[in-house]
């Protein structure tokens, strides 16, 4: 995998909690105050001990002035595709292009189940999510004539006028893992959202996802280079190296810049709730690390680079653990 030029961008990994909610939209604000592009919710519309993540998109939005929101991931099955087109394009017209659409294809499904969605089989997972894109692309397509028709076996619209369009074209970014999901990302969304949490193996596993997350955009038709590559990340920050993403600040730089350069990564959000961890990320982790992979790609290698050995400090155990929010998941 090469690293495919696109502009770095960071962000930060809410937990909506219900319990806490001035609390929630704090660290929102607080990731735009440190320089974030954007900060993320989950969304698991069947757990009461979370606040409805649209609703808490739609009030950050207005407690924000410049910082971009998402849902990381929407949960598909409990959210119909004609309405949730029609709410991303709303609040994008009311922020003035500041909303992405992060989806997934379902995972708990007996919760999905007991609220009332329908219980679909992975592979039947996949094909809903396929349609649901289609769908929520031909309703922001303003521009062609004539009603929406999709004739899907999970979601079929038959005569739904379009619009509204959005301010922005709005990215759709899909978490995923398994084959058949990362070639549909390659296919037809415009990011893929893993979190490097769920891959067992770290970042040894970037590679052959990379290439199928490509397979899948080739054999549509379109460019690799299209689809941005994106990471969820947790870790902690430390005196001294203890690990992959568990040091200084310093280390998180070589690190991060690694996964760009040598995996195509460009946008990392971090999970954390700790303001102090948000504040290191924002305001010296994410502009060292655009310097120093700018510095990287003005090479004549055009960033092409050894992995650097890992970083270490003298000094005393972990000082700032970046702990990922409870129920971690793709929806």
């Amino acid at each position: 995998m090469t690293d495919h030029g696109h502009e770095l961008t960071f962000g930060g990994f809410i937990t909506p909690a219900a319990g806490q909610p001035d609390q929630v939209v704090a660290l929102a604000r607080l990731c735009e105050q440190v320089g974030l592009d954007l900060v993320t919710f989950q969304d698991h519309p069947y757990q009461p001990g979370f606040l409805d993540t649209w609703t808490l998109m739609s009030y950050v939005a207005a407690a924000t002035e410049r910082i971009r929101l998402a849902g990381n991931v929407l949960n598909l099955p409990l959210r119909q595709p004609v309405v949730l087109a029609r709410s991303v394009a709303s609040l994008d017209l009311l922020t003035g292009g500041r909303v992405e659409l992060g989806l997934g294809a379902g995972a708990f499904w007996d919760a999905i189940e007991a609220a009332g969605g329908r219980r679909l089989s992975p592979g039947a997972a996949v094909d809903a999510l396929d349609e649901a894109i289609r769908v929520i692309r031909e309703v922001w397509d303003t521009g062609s004539h004539g009603m929406i028709r999709v004739d899907g076996e999970h979601y079929r619209v038959v005569g739904a006028k379009r619009g509204p369009a959005p301010a922005h074209p709005v990215g759709i970014w899909v978490g995923a893992y398994k084959p058949r999901m990362l070639r549909l990302v390659g296919r037809a969304a415009d990011g893929w959202l893993p979190s490097l949490s769920y891959l067992p193996k770290g970042p040894d596993e970037l590679p052959a996802l990379n290439a199928l997350v490509d397979e899948g955009a080739q054999a549509a038709g379109r460019d690799p280079a299209a689809i941005r590559r994106m990471l969820n990340v947790t870790g902690a920050f430390a005196r001294s190296s203890a690990g992959f993403l568990t040091g200084p600040p310093e280390q998180w730089v070589e690190e991060l810049a690694g996964l760009t350069l040598e995996h195509g990564i460009t946008t990392f959000i971090l999970g954390s709730d700790e303001p102090r961890a948000i504040q290191i990320f924002g305001q010296e982790v994410a502009p060292a690390v655009r310097e120093l992979v700018a510095a990287e790609r003005a090479t004549p290698a055009g960033g092409a680079r050894e992995a650097a050995d890992e970083p270490t400090t003298a000094g005393g155990p972990s000082t700032l653990g970046v702990t990922p929010p409870p129920t971690r998941g793709y929806a």
